[in-house]
């Protein structure tokens, strides 16, 4: 007996022998996709173009054309550091979308602030890219380059990897000017294609 895939709504045509069919839908390229905005635990699973409009409309993020970025995170008291997301921003290059994720988390027991990018699109795909972020101050900066992990990954399993730039909240003071009253970050990047 031969079925139709679940995802033929979404654009897969191709039918399978029943005992073929689960094993062809956990890698379907047309299934659709978690929504990336961490800390929400939003429900919403659908395709790329709809998944944008849900990330500007109900998440109101913001989202920038261009290969690089500059962004400067401002929080008036750095001490306090919860399992909290604090930005996502959505960038289109390429034609294609980016999620720049920073937020403050404990690893282990140290307060660390983390920025990494994602990909709205599968990891075959993420593999076509890369990306570089450079966070500094007081004459010294620290960079990370990677590959775009795909959001077929969940944002706590590319945290929980440590797969992007990590910063020691003492080092983030540093470069915020010192006084450690107010973390004042700028991180900035860029995403390319690799040929």
């Amino acid at each position: 007996m031969e079925l139709p895939c679940r995802y033929q709504n979404l654009g897969c045509h191709d039918i399978f022998p029943y005992h073929t069919k689960l094993k062809h839908e956990q890698n379907c390229r047309f299934r659709p996709y978690n929504c990336p905005y961490a800390g929400s635990e939003c429900s919403i699973m659908c395709d790329i173009p709809t998944l944008m409009a849900h990330l500007k409309n109900d998440h109101k993020v913001d989202v920038h054309d261009g290969f690089t970025f500059n962004h400067r995170y401002v929080k008036s008291n750095p001490h306090e550091v919860e399992n909290a997301t604090w930005m996502l921003t959505v960038f289109n290059c390429f034609g294609k979308h980016f999620c720049l994720h920073f937020e403050a988390f404990l690893l282990g027991t140290a307060p660390v602030y983390m920025t990494f990018l994602r990909f709205l699109g599968d990891e075959k795909e993420a593999k076509k890219f890369r990306y570089s972020l450079e966070v500094g101050g007081n004459s010294r900066k620290l960079t990370w380059q990677g590959i775009p992990r795909s959001i077929r990954e969940s944002h706590r399993k590319v945290r929980d990897s440590q797969d992007g730039l990590i910063i020691q909240r003492n080092l983030a003071l540093y470069f915020s000017g010192g006084d450690k009253q107010q973390l004042k970050l700028r991180i900035t990047g860029r995403i390319w294609k690799e040929e």
